[in-house]
């Protein structure tokens, strides 16, 4: 039935919305860091990379489950043990020729996990060719198993530059916005169906990037 009243006029919508809430309202993020298949060293037997060499980080937009730690506590004392899972627009992923696989690795935050599952997690209603979006589960790294630079924010308690975000900007299909250049693809837009907004990106940002002062989203002081 969903085929007869669901076309591509109304995926390309679902689609749309879904960026616009993640992307333009919600502005989470990690930072993937895929395994280089060319420049990894694999053994000629065993056809496995024990020092693996990854690309550089890719920031993505997402939807983030934060999981409380668990703490385990064992002879040597406790550890505190994270995991975590990112729900990922799967158009998105197709539109920057992004794929997600077991292995890789991702940062959120001061922590890096390594991805265990990246399922495809549903399909728009119940059309097998569209997918709506990936569940990426990631367990905590140790740090001999994966190192690389932080990527903030991380947390209030640090004094680096990018701890905190003071700022943020929206995307809203535009191919570059005040950051940079975006990625992002409006299908509505891309085939005619509407037109760009008046307005471009919108910004938020902390009254002088100081967290003690209003957000310009409010004009407050």
């Amino acid at each position: 039935m969903s085929r007869l009243f669901i076309t591509q006029r109304e995926i390309n919508f679902i689609n749309d919305i879904a960026k616009e809430v993640v992307k333009d309202v919600v502005g989470q993020k990690i930072y993937l860091f895929q395994i280089s298949a060319a420049k990894s060293k694999v053994h000629d037997i065993y056809e496995e990379s024990q020092d693996k060499v990854f690309e550089s980080p890719i920031e993505l937009d997402c939807l983030v489950k934060y999981n409380a730690q668990e703490i385990k506590t064992n002879r040597f004392g406790s550890e505190e043990y994270y995991t975590i899972e990112a729900y990922i627009h799967s158009k998105d992923l197709l539109d920057k020729g992004i794929e997600i696989l077991e292995g890789d690795f991702f940062s959120y935050g001061s922590t890096f996990f390594e991805i265990t599952k990246a399922p495809v997690s549903q399909t728009i209603f119940g059309q097998i060719e569209h997918k709506r979006f990936i569940t990426v589960s990631g367990r905590q790294a140790r740090k001999e198993q994966f190192l690389s630079k932080v990527f903030g924010p991380t947390s209030m308690e640090f004094t680096d530059d990018d701890a905190i975000q003071d700022t943020f900007v929206q995307q809203r299909g535009f191919e570059n916005n005040k950051l940079g250049a975006t990625g992002d693809v409006r299908d509505l837009r891309k085939n005619g169906t509407l037109e760009e907004p008046i307005s471009g990106p919108k910004e938020v940002s902390k009254r002088g990037g100081s967290v003690n002062k209003g957000s310009s989203f409010y004009d407050d002081l």
